[in-house]
């Protein structure tokens, strides 16, 4: 084999190997439904799936978005322009939410408890 080859035949081995063992995409405990409550105390469902997708079913105002598990938190950007974060204080969950506009870094919108049901 030349030296050609054999740079070829390496260069192909080691992006199977990363391939192989990277992660999924947002794989981890934020995966799955979570049970929160929006500025006005009504309860909703976020759903959180290992492709990176989000959903939530707020009555009459349903939302998409994308997420990505950032080590103590999940961070969900909703096509609505809002950014959500479920994060992992202690034994216990907290939702916050930020209004389209406003960093994810200040002060939220609106917070609260974030239970997983599934």
């Amino acid at each position: 084999m030349t030296t050609k080859g054999k740079l070829a035949t390496a260069a192909a081995g080691a992006l199977l190997s990363a391939a192989i063992v990277t992660p999924g995409f947002a794989a981890g405990e934020f995966e799955g439904v979570w049970k929160v409550t929006d500025s006005a105390g009504k309860p909703f469902e976020i759903t959180l799936s290992g492709d990176g997708t989000a959903k939530a079913n707020r009555p009459g105002d349903p939302m998409n978005g994308k997420w990505t598990d950032e080590g103590s938190g999940a961070v969900i950007t909703w096509d609505t322009g809002w950014t959500t974060k479920i994060t992992k204080e202690g034994g216990k969950f907290t939702k916050t939410a930020f209004e389209k506009g406003d960093t994810p870094d200040g002060k939220p919108t609106n917070t609260s408890a974030a239970e997983k049901v599934k």
